[in-house]
């Protein structure tokens, strides 16, 4: 079993740029079942990264914790198996 969950956003809501608290993570585009293909996306060392998918702008904030975002509305949690 994984260690760590990675932290997965949406921006159904249409938001400019979400704040996220992560640098790596999973874009679902929007809410299921509207969600495109989940894709992984790193930052690395940069503070910002484009969804190559649905075009949401996220920004690293390192006030947040790894799963949180700015709207709150962004963050997304899968149903448990």
């Amino acid at each position: 079993m994984a260690d760590h969950v990675v932290p997965h956003f949406q921006n159904t809501s249409g938001h400019d740029s979400v704040a996220i608290g992560a640098r790596e993570f999973m874009c679902i585009g929007a809410n299921p079942p509207f969600d495109h293909p989940h894709v992984f996306l790193d930052m690395g060392a940069e503070n910002e990264v484009v969804c190559p998918y649905c075009s949401t702008l996220y920004k690293f904030d390192a006030t947040l914790q790894a799963g949180e975002s700015s709207p709150t509305d962004c963050s997304w949690t899968p149903a448990a198996a």
